[in-house]
This record gives structure tokens, C-alpha cells and sequence, in this order.
């Protein structure tokens, strides 16, 4: 003890006379080793767990493999018209101790979950009485109460899965969450298990929907089946959310809405251009012919990115009415992109153009002429 005394007593007052240079340069070596030895005791200690997890798991696997092959999927009950209602199972061969443990609940509920997105019908909806027999319901709904988001994206998985109700009071607040992944999740979870309006969330949105966001949100609406579909023309209205408007007038031109064309021509309005660009857009898709007055108008005034649009609605309008109008920006605009759009709109209306397609191929300029193939080709859309 004397010696290690000593040995800390000649440290410390070899550190305290050194100059401060040196000083700095020791707390610095020492915070640098302590911060490098707790990095790997933790990375240690995680791959410790991970590999005990593992191990347990590759043990439980199938012991719940064989509980669900042997009582769900070669249930010979589930073979004929029986209603499930009316299906026992044998609960007592799930009753196992170790199913009283968090983690084989966890992982049980994680099978289920993997066997029912594999299979369906009756078997599919045996699964799930599983899942509340075995009370595993609770355990997600417990998980929705964590303060740890992680925690309640995992719960919202698994209730969408099994097809879960939930009430609306407990999710809603969710798809407004700060936190990006659990507000994607809460959205997703919202569209599947609400019975009534499953656009509701799009009332209180204030967070935007990013276009990833937006592309799963698609998938999800235009996968689900016998989802209820609103008019979106009440949020194009109303909302001042700009990224939920983008994507109601996106869901309009998929549902072909045509109830909601007036308040996709009163967004033509709008101060926002992108949003008017995405009107456009919306009004060209859906082939509006009596817009075109409107959007030959109000062309010279719009942003290049407003004017492609309007150049494109007039091809895919295709009414044959502004071919004077399309010529005119095709030989005379200055933009590269505007004469590409412009050309391409008369190519789209060859059946009302033939003769001045005819008439460009042989008078327009070299550059032009060039455009013009390009867009006449079939095989290039861009």
C-alpha cells in the first residue's frame, strides 16, 4: 500500500510542478485513454448481449416454430368452413414459463408476426386471436406508453401487423410527433387501423411530408383495401400545410377525382408558384380542356418552372386548340427547356399537327430540327 502511495505521490507532484503546456497535454492523454477504454468496454459489452440474445433466441425459435406449425398451420379445423370464432386452441401448450419472460414475449410476438405476413385467410386470422390470447396486445400497447420512441415505432409495427384498433385519441397526437420516425410510423399505423377517417391526421399536420414520406403514405392508401376515400379538394382548400396540399393533388390525379377540379383551378391563384406548378400538373394529368384558355393567358407572367407545366398540360390535353401558341415558344423562345416542352406538346398533338410537324422538320433551324426528332422519338420521354 506504502508503494502505491508513493508512486501516486511522485505523479502527482511530478504533474504539478510540470509546465502548464504539459499539464494540458496529460488531461488531455488521460480523458483520450479513458474515453477509448469505455468505447471499447461498451462496444464489448454490446456484442456480449447481442451474442447471449442470439443464442437464447436460436434455442426459443423452434420451440415456437414447431407450437405454430403444430397448432395454426397443420390444424386440420382450419382446412374446412368453420368460422375462426369457432376454432379452440389449445392454449395450454403455449403456457410455457419461459413465455412469462419480456424477451420470449418479444420474440414470440415477432414470429407471429413474421408467420402472418406469410400466410392468410383463416390461418392468418388464427394468428391474430393468438396474439390476444397470449395477451401480447397489451405488451404493444405498454410499448405505446414508453417515453423512448423507438419504443412505440416498434409498437405501432406490430399493432398495423395484427391489425389492431387503437384509439384515435392515442395515435393522432403521434403523426404530429417532432421526431421524424415516429411520425412516419404514427401516419402509416393511422391510415391502416382507423375504421372511419383515416385521413383525419391530415387535419392537424403541422410537420411536413417529405417526398419519402409521401411515397410510403402512397403506397399505403393505394395498397390498403377498403380504405375510405375523402374528397381531397377540402385540404387543397383549406390546408396551410403546403407539403399536404402537394400531396392531395397528387392522390386526385391517381383517384382521377373530378369532383375536386375547382379547388385545383382556384390553386392556379395561389402566390405559392411551386404549388401552382403542382396544379398544373394536376390539371394537365387530368387532361382539363376547359383550362387551357387560362393557362395560355397566364403564361407569360409564370416562372420557367410554371411554364414548362402549362407547356406540358397543353400536350397531354392534346385538344389541338393552341398549336399556334406551341409554335410560337418552340421557334422563338431563348430556353432550351421551353422549346423541348414545346415540341414535345406538338408531337403529343400530331393527330391536329401533321402539317406543321411537316412544316418545322423542313424550315426550322438545325437545333431545332434536332429537338424536334428527339421528341418524335417514341422510346425517349425526356
Amino acid at each position: 500500500m506504502t508503494f502505491v502511495q508513493e508512486f501516486f505521490q511522485t505523479i502527482f507532484r511530478d504533474f504539478r510542478y510540470s509546465p502548464l503546456i504539459i499539464q494540458i497535454a496529460l488531461v488531455f492523454i488521460v480523458i483520450a485513454i479513458t474515453c477509448t477504454l469505455a468505447a471499447y468496454l461498451s462496444i464489448l459489452s454490446g456484442r456480449y448481449r447481442s451474442y447471449r440474445r442470439e443464442k437464447k433466441l436460436k434455442a426459443l425459435h423452434p420451440v415456437i416454430d414447431n407450437l405454430l406449425v403444430t397448432h395454426i398451420l397443420l390444424n386440420d379445423q382450419l382446412a374446412t368452413d368453420a368460422r375462426v370464432e369457432d376454432i379452440q386452441l389449445d392454449m395450454a401448450a403455449f403456457q410455457l414459463p419461459i413465455f412469462e419472460k419480456k424477451w420470449a414475449r418479444q420474440a414470440f410476438t415477432d414470429r407471429l408476426i413474421h408467420y402472418r405476413n406469410n400466410v392468410q385467410g383463416a390461418m392468418g386470422d388464427q394468428l391474430r386471436n393468438l396474439y390476444m390470447e397470449m395477451e401480447l396486445d397489451r405488451d404493444s400497447l405498454r410499448k405505446m406508453k414508453s417515453r423512448k420512441w423507438d419504443r412505440k415505432v416498434q409498437a405501432l409495427s406490430e399493432l398495423v401487423n395484427m391489425n389492431m384498433s387503437v384509439a384515435d385519441v392515442t395515435l393522432l397526437p403521434l403523426t404530429n410527433s417532432r421526431n421524424r420516425e415516429l411520425r412516419a410510423a404514427a401516419r402509416h399505423a393511422y391510415i391502416k387501423l382507423s375504421k372511419n377517417e383515416p385521413f383525419k391526421f391530415f387535419d392537424v399536420a403541422t410537420e411536413p411530408l417529405l417526398l419519402w414520406d409521401q411515397v410510403e403514405l402512397f403506397k399505403i392508401i393505394s395498397t390498403t383495401r377498403r380504405i375510405a376515400i375523402p374528397n381531397f379538394a377540402q385540404w387543397i382548400t383549406y390546408s396551410s400545410n403546403k407539403s399536404i396540399v402537394s400531396f392531395c393533388l397528387k392522390l386526385v390525379v391517381h383517384y382521377n377525382q373530378i369532383s375536386a377540379l375547382p379547388a385545383v383551378i382556384k390553386l392556379l391563384d395561389t402566390k405559392d408558384h411551386y404549388l401552382r406548378a403542382e396544379a398544373i400538373n394536376c390539371l394537365g394529368k387530368l387532361r382539363v380542356a376547359d383550362v387551357e384558355e387560362k393557362l395560355v393567358y397566364m403564361y407569360n407572367s409564370q416562372p420557367q418552372h410554371c411554364q414548362i407545366e402549362i407547356l406540358k398540360a397543353l400536350g397531354r390535353i392534346s385538344s389541338g386548340k393552341h398549336l399556334n401558341f406551341l409554335r410560337q415558344e418552340f421557334l422563338h423562345s431563348t430556353d432550351f427547356e421551353l422549346r423541348k416542352h414545346a415540341a414535345k406538346s406538338i408531337i403529343n398533338n400530331q393527330w391536329a399537327a401533321k402539317d406543321l410537324i411537316t412544316e418545322l422538320l423542313h424550315t426550322a433551324t438545325d437545333e431545332n430540327q434536332l429537338i424536334l426528332k428527339h421528341c418524335m422519338n417514341p422510346l425517349i420521354k425526356f
